[in-house]
């Protein structure tokens, strides 16, 4: 199962909304966990797979490692982006572990945002002291 470039949604905006600040919510905790057991250091190929080891157990749907095809006036540009995490189709997640996230790293995440039709996503920084200070939210709209 892997999402084709647009993500049509079944839901209205308003319940769309509320399932995507639902989904946060997890993805938080399980960051929290994450961040909680292993502390800062590591690789992020680490924090990704525990991250999704945390979710697993949370029983959050999520996908790993999705393409992202990217449409150019009617041609498909295969550019082998990929994004770390998309959970339950609503919310794109980039694992860090990175002395500080820079403009750049956010962009990125709303570039994916628009491209996927999505209008929440994360850069979650696991190389903080307090993971508090290593998440950042992406409102698209």
């Amino acid at each position: 199962m892997g999402l084709t470039g647009h993500c049509k949604l079944m839901f209205t905006t308003k319940d769309t909304k509320a399932s995507a600040d639902r989904v946060s919510y997890d993805i938080v905790g399980a960051a929290i966990e994450v961040h909680r057991r292993l502390g800062p250091g590591l690789l992020e190929s680490a924090y990704e797979a525990c991250l999704c080891r945390e979710l697993s157990i949370r029983r959050i749907d999520f996908e790993q490692q999705v393409s992202l095809p990217l449409w150019y006036r009617g041609m498909a540009v295969e550019c082998g982006y990929r994004l770390d995490l998309v959970v339950a189709r609503l919310v794109i997640v980039e694992v860090k572990s990175v002395i500080k996230i820079l403009p750049i790293n956010r962009a990125q995440v709303l570039t994916y945002l628009k491209l996927l039709e999505l209008n929440l996503g994360f850069v979650i920084n696991f190389n903080v002291e307090r993971l508090r200070l290593g998440l950042h939210r992406i409102v698209l709209g």
